[in-house]
């Protein structure tokens, strides 16, 4: 379990992805060096990840949650072929051991694209159901004072006031060839200094600094905050799959999103046309969120239940140039 100046800090990080650790420091009320020894030791123990992603869009992609139905008994083969696809950023098996979900980032081409063919002549795979994402009801960071001791508001100000985040001015800009090794790199460790980012480019730290606030303000570069929630209290996860109809399709996502435990939530394609990630301190806790909260949201008509088993990949993918370069697992 994390202490009050580890959330702190995480909670810093989800605001500001790459404020420097001074700044984390002023705000949370510690020292530039604690603020630093803290971040790198729950790097180190997979508590918290900062990767730099680019935007599918920008290489005509689409994100997807992909449900693989299969046989228990094939498992742990089809879990090593899915986790080795690139194309995966994230995936993990339900309770039971029969269905694995994975979100994916695929070309929209009219047709079943090549990485579904795949996976579907894996042994042992059963069904494989595609929805593509459609909207994202819930922003990153949105959700931290749902879940652990959060910042102060003028704290949370300043973070703003010197890392704001703008919405994106103009199309994504189409990353160069040559921003292959940033790209890499950020994939790698979103928090990377501009000097090390500029050891790996071989260019200079005012050339990049300017790219970054370039990729950044288009919205083709952005930054997310992978956590263990686990070790913030919260080991029973789940995704709940739900139906609604298109009348109140917005109103009942948005309501879905704003409940204490979601993490995230989005409009698909499919029956059930919306889908949430829900995390809780036990079953009891599910089931109290389940009876008095979900209960509350109307318009829901249906829902079904994918309890989290096991994570088998959290590297997120960083798509370049129509190939995907998946970080270290």
């Amino acid at each position: 379990m994390l202490d009050t100046l580890d959330s702190h800090i995480l909670h810093a990080l989800h605001i500001a992805p790459r404020a420097p650790f001074r700044l984390v420091g002023e705000v949370v009320g510690a020292s530039e060096q604690t603020v630093a020894r803290r971040y790198r030791t729950m790097r180190r123990t997979g508590t918290v990840r900062v990767v730099g992603l680019v935007d599918p869009a920008v290489q005509g992609l689409v994100a997807s949650l992909v449900r693989v139905s299969l046989r228990p008994d094939r498992i742990d083969a089809c879990a090593d072929a899915l986790t080795r696809l690139p194309e995966v950023s994230f995936a993990h098996i339900t309770f039971g051991g029969s269905e694995i979900v994975c979100s994916m980032a695929t070309p929209h081409e009219g047709r079943m694209p090549e990485v579904l063919r795949q996976l579907s002549r894996t042994p042992g795979v059963l069904d494989i159901d595609s929805r593509m994402v459609l909207h994202t009801y819930s922003p990153p960071g949105a959700d931290w004072r749902r879940l652990s001791p959060s910042l102060p508001e003028d704290a949370e100000r300043s973070l703003r006031e010197h890392h704001p985040r703008t919405a994106p001015q103009g199309p994504p800009l189409a990353p160069h060839e040559e921003d292959a090794p940033l790209l890499a790199a950020l994939a790698e460790d979103g928090r990377a200094s501009q000097a090390t980012l500029a050891e790996r480019t071989g260019w200079t730290t005012g050339r990049v600094a300017r790219r970054l606030e370039s990729l950044e303000r288009s919205g083709t570069l952005f930054y997310d905050v992978d956590l263990a929630l686990e070790k913030l209290g919260y080991p029973f996860s789940a995704a709940i799959w739900l139906t609604t109809s298109p009348a109140h399709l917005h109103a009942t996502g948005s309501a879905v999103a704003a409940l204490p435990r979601v993490v995230f939530a989005c409009a698909t394609t499919g029956a059930q046309n919306l889908m949430a990630i829900v995390m809780c301190t036990s079953t009891a806790d599910f089931y109290d969120w389940l009876s008095r909260r979900l209960a509350t949201v109307p318009g829901v008509t249906g829902y079904t239940v994918g309890v989290r088993l096991r994570i088998l990949k959290k590297a997120a993918s960083l798509v370049y140039q129509g190939r995907l370069v998946a970080p270290p697992r």
